[in-house]
């Protein structure tokens, strides 16, 4: 190794003057390796059902009902998360079917998994008579919290990183480690005979840009107007934040035959699907508040006119008794 390059296992970002020594990628016990990848996946899903089950808890819902959803959700999303990913891929396992199940490796595509995942908690809603997008609402912190940890996994597999930069979060990770493919030219041209690429960690981005979507969402939870509008500000917040971050990435996966980033085209969509059914959802209530509205004032002047005679009624009586009087009085005299 010469000077000025990395070692093997190092990760650098120079820019923050942050060194990191032999970083592992996985670990043994009792000689079974086990990935860091999947371990901080495990983690992510752990602490994601723990917050889950508090949002639960603070609105008045049955927690166990998720520890239930969490069973099915895991195993579909997974699932989902790596045929989506292999699909869009298919030119790298068609000759390795047996890659497929090699998910230690990565290779799990979130949109998958979130259209998965959103497929499962609908079955489940309709077996176990439960409002659907409440389901959604509820769990939509958890499925942030879960990605803010997953894309850390990303970091340890050396993967989900973007084009040359020298911005102040610039990452070098030695070349030897990071999959050919998502190497660039630029990135090349920049190295200037190193043993290492410098890029955009762009695992990094997502994983702070979707901290401040989570932040947001739990501080506006209480206030929610409609059940399914914190899943409309998941779609819109992560797909936006997603496109943006996918048009930076070196490994995006394509539609077939095409330069169209699949999850930038998705996000897009999504963002734009959850601004409309925001807007339309909120008009729509703003309408039936008003004609509520209308229909009480409507009821309290039919009531005032149907109380208009009686009360005519008792100041007659009121005025014939004093006539009596008067002329009672009168006779007395």
């Amino acid at each position: 190794m010469t000077a000025g390059d990395m070692g093997r296992m190092d990760i650098d970002f120079p820019n923050l003057h942050i060194y990191l020594h032999n970083v592992p990628k996985s670990f043994e016990v009792f000689g079974f390796t086990i990935a860091l990848y999947g371990v901080i996946i495990g983690l992510g899903f752990l602490f994601a059902l723990f917050l889950i089950a508090n949002v639960a808890k603070k609105t008045d819902q049955d927690p166990d009902i998720y520890w239930d959803l969490a069973v099915y959700v895991i195993i579909f999303s997974i699932i989902g998360a790596r045929l989506y990913y292999v699909i869009f891929s298919w030119d790298s396992y068609k000759d390795d079917l047996l890659g497929i199940l090699a998910i230690r490796n990565g290779g799990l595509a979130i949109y998958g998994g979130v259209i998965a995942g959103f497929a499962t908690i609908y079955i489940f809603s309709r077996v176990k008579k439960c409002k659907f997008l409440k389901l959604t609402d509820t769990v939509m912190p958890g499925l942030l919290l879960g990605q803010v940890m997953g894309r850390w996994g990303n970091f340890t597999n050396r993967e989900v990183f973007g084009e040359y930069t020298d911005g102040l979060l610039a990452m070098r990770l030695p070349i030897e480690m990071v999959r050919s493919s998502d190497v660039s030219d630029l990135m090349i041209e920049h190295m200037n005979g190193a043993n290492y690429i410098q890029v955009s960690p762009t695992f990094l981005y997502e994983s702070l840009w979707n901290l401040g979507l989570l932040i947001i969402i739990l501080l506006y939870t209480k206030h929610k107007k409609f059940d399914g509008e914190i899943t409309l500000m998941y779609l819109g917040g992560y797909g936006i934040g997603r496109a943006w971050i996918e048009h930076v990435r070196t490994d995006r996966l394509f539609f077939a035959n095409t330069k169209i980033p699949i999850s930038m085209m998705i996000g897009l969509c999504c963002f734009v699907f959850a601004a409309v059914a925001e807007v339309v959802t909120r008009v729509r209530l703003s309408k039936v508040a008003v004609g509520g509205t209308e229909a009480v004032e409507d009821r309290e002047k039919e009531a005032d006119k149907e109380s208009e005679p009686e009360s005519e009624a008792i100041e007659g009586e009121k005025a014939q008794k004093e006539m009596n009087n008067e002329i009672e009085s009168e006779n007395k005299e």
